[in-house]
């Protein structure tokens, strides 16, 4: 665990200060017994208690998830596009590379689009020269649904995702289409997240995100077709929500992702105008669409889970 070596610098800092403060107090001046002393003293109890808080944090990565599934998934080619679909449309947001578009040759470091510096969390590369070449298909399985790898340590980006909300089913054919892949890019390493210091504390402290809840039982979805029930599940993985507030109506001051607009405008909007602006990154007034928001990876989803999403945004309850 490479976060070990950020804690080990407060920890010996402590130390030092504990030394220092011990041997202050013993000097015979008052102003050094009391003035260094106390400075000296309360240095050593702040960085102490960031030292616990994170190392509390570095326990928390490896406290999420039940035992991986036995499973294997056979790959038949329909399940195989509709993992495509899949990865297109909702993978690819986070795992394409820096400089593509698309893909799922991973690399880019996901803690840059983050408020605070809270480390550095890598995009793995998902084809077979990435870790997954090594993972068994339920190590797959249980990453998207609980958001942890083999290991037990959480995906911490992953785990303030909604993947875990994709069906059963369409869990398996993202795994088949991740099987069909050929190498590509380079391999990120098996464990290429690494918190700050900061990030840990916070961790620590509970002021990060919790994991998001894991489904209980069996996940299904409504039949695949241009409707408001397909809609409603296609947003219940899509991150939306995270940017643009749980009723879609904008997001709040404050949260960890960045703030996104009221999507009830969409109401306004025909379905081509819609399709034009998540394929195009220009909504109908001509106003470009922010860096953060992932219209790429969404604008590729198929007409009829556009027109689904559509379907949906368009029959929300007025907010």
């Amino acid at each position: 665990m490479p976060e070990i070596l950020e804690i080990a610098l407060p920890i010996m800092l402590a130390s030092l200060l504990t030394y220092a403060s011990l041997r202050a107090f013993r000097q015979k001046r008052a102003i050094v017994r009391w003035g260094l002393g106390s400075v000296a003293t309360l240095l050593t109890v702040i960085i102490t208690i960031a030292s616990v808080l994170a190392l509390a944090g570095l326990a928390r990565l490896d406290a999420h998830g039940g035992p991986a599934a036995s499973l294997t998934i056979a790959g038949a080619a329909e399940q195989v596009h509709r993992g495509h679909e899949i990865a297109d449309g909702f993978c690819s947001g986070c795992h394409a590379p820096d400089d593509a578009v698309a893909g799922l040759a991973g690399g880019r470091d996901l803690g840059k689009h983050l408020p605070l510096p809270l480390g550095t969390f890598v995009a793995p590369n998902l084809t077979p020269t990435g870790p997954l070449a090594e993972w068994s298909d339920g190590d797959i399985f249980r990453a998207i649904r609980d958001d942890v790898d083999p290991g037990g340590r959480r995906l911490f980006i992953m785990s303030l995702t909604n993947a875990s909300r994709l069906s059963d089913d369409d869990t398996k054919a993202v795994i088949a289409y991740l099987r069909s892949l050929r190498p590509d890019g380079r391999n990120t390493g098996a464990t290429p997240d690494r918190f700050t210091l900061l990030g840990l504390v916070m961790l620590g402290a509970h002021m990060l995100p919790d994991p998001k809840p894991i489904p209980a039982g069996i996940v299904t979805a409504p039949p695949q077709a241009p409707t408001r029930e397909f809609g409603e599940y296609i947003l219940s993985y899509q991150d939306c929500r995270e940017c643009h507030g749980k009723a879609l109506s904008g997001g709040v001051p404050g949260q960890l992702p960045p703030l996104g607009p009221d999507l009830n405008v969409v109401k306004v909007w025909s379905f081509d105008q819609f399709a034009a602006t998540m394929r195009t990154g220009v909504d109908p007034t001509g106003h470009e669409l922010g860096k953060e928001m992932p219209w790429r990876p969404v604008g590729r989803m198929s007409d009829d889970e556009l027109r689904a999403t559509y379907e949906y945004l368009t029959h929300m309850p007025a907010s």
